[in-house]
């Protein structure tokens, strides 16, 4: 299917009732889980922290396609952050959110959920968003007057995402299989 066509169906998965419902139950998931982002899995310290935010929009990417899943990730860290802040706001974070769930929109959306597919997005969403991108927003916002060089940030983010890669990977895995699995018994 064209990318013009996934966004085109996934904008008509929003004037379902239906859908409309479940993605606000991930958007609120997606609040939650953003909620406990300071007590996630840390691992090495403060360098890799594994956050399950990811995973509401995921399954709206699976479910919904592009649109409604970039909705669920940039609105789920402007809420988390209403609702729970833990410091300064940094608007590019909620770019990334959204990206992510347009990475994973156009990969997931009606099609089943496998092992290359997932390495595929995670691989274009780990390193595009979440290592150079992220690696700008700290830097932009971090680095005022301290002079830390940019590729200081894009190595801390590249470890942080290689770390989580496996882990991350297996568990949209998982929740593919499930969804695969509840749309047989629907």
């Amino acid at each position: 299917m064209s990318p013009i066509k996934i966004l085109k169906n996934s904008l008509l998965e929003l004037k379902k009732v239906q859908s409309l419902a479940a993605i606000a139950m991930l958007l609120a998931i997606c609040v939650l889980l953003g909620a406990f982002a300071n007590t996630s899995l840390m691992l090495f310290g403060s360098v890799v922290k594994i956050k399950f935010t990811f995973l509401p929009i995921a399954v709206a990417g699976s479910l919904f396609g592009p649109v409604p899943a970039l909705l669920v990730g940039a609105l789920g860290d402007v809420l988390s952050f209403i609702i729970y802040p833990s410091g300064a706001y940094i608007p590019g974070f909620t770019i990334n959110a959204a990206l992510t769930g347009m990475i994973f929109g156009f990969f997931f959306y009606r099609n089943k959920i496998n092992i290359p597919r997932v390495v595929i997005a995670w691989f274009i969403n780990a390193f595009i968003v979440e290592t150079f991108l992220a690696a700008l927003w700290f830097y932009i916002f971090m680095n005022p007057g301290s002079g830390t060089p940019y590729t200081t940030f894009l190595v801390t983010r590249l470890i942080s995402v290689a770390i989580k890669g496996i882990p991350e990977m297996i568990v949209i895995c998982g929740i593919g299989r499930f969804i695969c699995f509840t749309e047989k018994i629907t």
